[in-house]
């Protein structure tokens, strides 16, 4: 069973599941677990490590459109080394202080592999969930996708230092914060372009018209074999931690003004018609998502 099967049994028993963080009377809570086997590269230093733990749970925040307060972690290791301890707490509170958060502690344990277990805690009084999308929203991404992909290819090509750069990624939490009220479903990407937009289409029984082409960073070209691995790394590789979200039409460039960041319209929301076999604009093209026409797999980062 891998961990989305394993999300839709716990779904089932769950009933406040379902969204990237809980909200509890305008409180956001989410919490992450990471793994030096699976989610930090041969390379990864330890500063980039607290960054990118304590940030995956800060893009869970900024998913809700909530302003990102705290976070805490464990830090699980063989051995302690001074060195390592504190860089990892350096990098952690270093993207803390990038969304206007504080990194408050956490614990220690030992274990056999390096694993970090984050906490963020975030306020909100209007939260977006995944189930809202309504049919001509426009589908939006922020910032650019692949870095992480383009990443690993560079951390097994020996290009440590640009490889942790590129996995040192900003939440989006000022961003989320713009769209909360005006978006009517958001998640971030760190599942993958497509799978994120299969989540938010069975959470909102709609679909989605993805046209070409996608905000691809330019990295992945340096990276990329081809077209086609160009556009797994963009599409399916995941782990960008950007936000992914649906805004009503009219309302897109009063959001696009008020962000910092680049917003790229990449699709439509359209009516879930399974038995439609057009690509137009408002039908969904006989698949639940599709790109250009097709259908898009829903495959992406499966832990």
């Amino acid at each position: 069973m891998d961990e989305r099967t394993a999300l839709g049994l716990l779904g089932d028993r769950l009933s406040a599941a379902g969204d990237d963080a809980a909200v509890l009377d305008g409180q956001v809570v989410t919490t992450d677990m990471l793994h030096d086997r699976t989610d930090f590269p041969d390379g990864t230093t330890r500063y980039t490590a607290g960054w990118r733990a304590v940030g995956a749970s800060l893009s869970d925040v900024a998913a809700m459109g909530a302003d990102a307060t705290a976070a805490v972690a464990v830090y699980a290791a063989p051995a302690f080394d001074e060195t390592e301890l504190a860089d990892f707490v350096d990098g952690a509170s270093e993207v803390c202080e990038a969304v206007g958060a504080e990194y408050v502690g956490g614990d220690l344990d030992h274990h056999e592999e390096f694993t970090v277990a984050t906490t963020a805690l975030g306020d909100t009084d209007e939260p977006v969930p995944r189930s809202g999308a309504r049919v001509g929203d426009a589908v939006c991404v922020t910032g650019t996708l692949g870095r992480s992909g383009a990443a690993l290819r560079l951390f097994e090509r020996g290009a440590v230092e640009r490889a942790n750069d590129l996995f040192r990624f900003e939440p989006r939490v000022a961003a989320g914060r713009a769209l909360a009220g005006r978006a009517t479903a958001m998640m971030d990407s760190s599942d993958g372009l497509a799978r994120s937009l299969h989540q938010i289409a069975e959470a909102s029984d709609c679909g989605v018209a993805v046209e070409s082409p996608l905000p691809v960073d330019p990295v992945v070209d340096d990276v990329a074999d081809d077209a086609d691995d160009r556009l797994e790394l963009g599409a399916h590789f995941g782990e960008d931690f950007e936000l992914v979200c649906t805004v009503p039409e009219a309302a897109l460039p009063g959001v696009r003004a008020d962000l910092s960041v680049e917003l790229t319209r990449v699709g439509t929301v359209v009516e879930r018609e399974a038995g439609s076999a057009s690509g137009r604009r408002g039908q969904a093209a006989g698949a639940p998502v599709t790109l250009d026409g097709d259908p898009l797999a829903d495959r992406g980062y499966t832990h």
